[in-house]
């Protein structure tokens, strides 16, 4: 019986839900019963009767499932699977920012780990970090915002508002260069550019769209461009070719590989299955804290 089939027929006896991030493997994201990014995905995954989740994504977002579904076993097929922004702040470094700016509101972007999120007032995800800022903490002098300083100083640019930012990075996207932007337009020039906030602000800057890995799959989707310069994790490129054929995507760059992304395969997903292995766990009072700052962003994105 071939990989897929077996997938297919585990899933069916667990009663599983495959949940499959933009930047998997292309093979991996043919089998997600949902592909997107990491909130809308934990998201989906809640609204369904399944006993069990598979998360083809990196281990955060895996722990944001649980968090959503604590009824639910959430599996992530490969547990070494990290993200190495979201490691670039512990709850202990928190505390220690948060006690040096006491009235400061804390906002963390939703790739944080569960015990960071814990430790926040408000989650926010690239699409809508600008609205909570903007909206939702109108009102508040002081901002600390973590881990992301890119994501951070995008929501500084289009809101002015004063932001302690925590010097995190996505190594991915930080290895995106204007010079990338500037071949790629020579090579296309009639070609849109679309970057992740995620970037740096010179690569920012450079671009027609600054979206989020859902933002560019509608942008693309209902835009009249038929050349598209892509500047954020290769793996979304898969499925903008999927849902629009007619339509011609250049990566910004070779190297826009996230490692950890990629770690996951088809042979691993079918051992989670098999042997129902690498569960995430989140401790109790931690996930009754860290779904607190994830309620209220939902909240006010309704």
């Amino acid at each position: 019986m071939e990989l897929v089939e077996k997938i297919v027929q585990l899933k069916r006896e667990r009663n599983a839900v495959i949940l499959v991030h933009n930047y998997q493997l292309p093979e991996v994201q043919d089998i997600g019963d949902f592909v997107g990014d990491s909130l809308g995905l934990s998201m989906e995954a809640a609204k369904t009767d399944a006993d069990v989740i598979v998360f083809c994504g990196v281990y955060f977002m895996a722990e944001t499932a649980k968090i959503l579904s604590p009824e639910k076993t959430v599996l992530i097929p490969d547990p070494k699977a990290g993200c190495p922004m979201a490691d670039m702040i512990t709850a202990d470094e928190l505390r220690v920012l948060k006690a040096q700016h006491p009235r400061a509101a804390v906002l963390c972007y939703v790739n944080t780990t569960a015990e960071v999120k814990a430790e926040c007032d408000l989650c926010c995800t690239s699409a809508n970090a600008v609205r909570m800022v903007r909206e939702v903490l109108a009102d508040r002098d002081e901002i600390i915002f973590v881990p992301d300083k890119h994501l951070g100083d995008f929501v500084i640019e289009k809101t002015g508002k004063n932001m302690i930012l925590w010097q995190g990075f996505c190594p991915t996207h930080a290895k995106i260069l204007p010079e990338d932007i500037t071949e790629q337009k020579r090579l296309h020039p009639n070609a849109a550019v679309i970057s992740h906030p995620e970037c740096p602000r010179a690569v920012r800057h450079l671009s027609d769209q600054v979206l989020s890995t859902e933002g560019m799959c509608r942008f693309v989707k209902q835009s009249d461009v038929r050349e598209v310069i892509v500047a954020t994790e290769l793996g979304i490129i898969h499925r903008l070719q999927k849902e629009n054929p007619g339509k011609v995507f250049y990566p910004v760059s070779s190297h826009a590989v996230c490692p950890n992304m990629k770690r996951i395969n088809l042979e691993k997903v079918l051992w989670a299955l098999e042997d129902m292995t690498h569960r995430v766990e989140v401790p109790r009072d931690v996930m009754i804290r860290a779904r607190a700052s994830i309620d209220r962003m939902l909240m006010y994105s309704g």
